[in-house]
Order: C-alpha cells, then structure tokens, then sequence
C-alpha cells in the first residue's frame, strides 16, 4: 500500500461497501502520513514520556489487524507480531525497527484482513475474540478496527507535523 492510493470514501453505496471503503481510506491514511521520511524519522517519538512514534503506529495497527481479523476469525491462537506474551503494547517501541520490516508487517495483516472479509458471505460472520472470550460479528470488527485507524491517524497528524511540519488531510 503506497500513499498515493487513497480513495475518498463513497457518498452512498451498502453497508459493507461503505465499511470496506472507509477502512481502506485510513488504511492510506496511514501510508500517506509516513511516505516519504526516513526511519530515524519514523521512530521520532512525540514527547516525554511517551514513546510514541509514526513506525510505532504502523507496527500497532499490524497488531490490531491481526488481533481482529486472523486471531477473531482464523486463528485465536495465533501470536502476535512483536509479541509472544500478547502484549499490545510491545508494538509501540519501534527503536529496533525499519519501515521495511513494520510496513511488510502491516501490508501482509491488511492483505489477510481483506481476504477474510471478501471471503465472509455476510458481516454476520461470528468470530471468537479471544481477549473478550466471546463471539463478535465481521461487521463488529470492521467498526473497530476502523475506529482505530481514525484514532491513530489523529495520533499520525500530530507526529508528522513535529517531524518535517507537514500538515493535512
């Protein structure tokens, strides 16, 4: 997924359509929000004593797809990406890390939460969310993941702006 593939959502169109359309548009988001910067400048963190960081994000929200797409629906044994003790937190510390290594990451997540939601023959589709311990339906999911992507993308707009100025949609 490159930055310059974002797609305004559309004005009308079924629930599913409009779901998959607005998920994909924060999807972009975030590809966009860190095209063209380097590492270092990726894990640029926010200020003390957060560790917040544009790569730290991008290695979260490859964790959040995979906590609701492949765990929920595939696989609730599956183990996270810079995890083995399920910490969601562990994603955050992007010092190690690259853009290649966090975006192949993220890209390979976005991919299988596409398939499995193509692949669904309705948003009724209930998956085991093991953090829960209970059933949610694919539409549930898609409403929160896609909360996610606008929460961080908010998150995502303050961090480029404190490394280069950039500012916008």
């Amino acid at each position: 997924m490159t930055a310059g593939n974002r797609t305004d959502p559309p004005r009308s169109g079924t629930e599913r359509e409009t779901l998959r359309a607005y998920l994909d548009y924060h999807r972009a988001t975030l590809a966009m929000k860190c095209a063209g910067l380097t590492d270092e400048e990726l894990r640029r963190r926010s200020m003390p004593p957060s560790t917040l960081s544009l790569l730290g994000l991008v290695r979260h929200l490859a964790e959040v797809e995979r906590a609701w797409f492949r765990r929920v629906f595939e696989d609730g044994e599956a183990p996270l990406v810079w995890s083995d003790r399920t910490d969601f937190q562990a994603a955050y510390d992007a010092s190690g890390s690259t853009r290649a290594e966090a975006f192949a990451a993220w890209e390979a997540e976005v991919e299988n939460s596409r398939r499995i939601e193509r692949e669904a023959g309705s948003l009724d589709l209930a998956g085991y969310q093991p953090r829960w311990g209970e059933e949610v339906s694919l539409r549930m999911a898609l409403v929160h993941v896609l909360l996610e992507y606008a929460r961080h993308n908010g998150h995502a707009d303050f961090l480029r702006e404190g490394v280069d100025g950039v500012v916008g949609a």
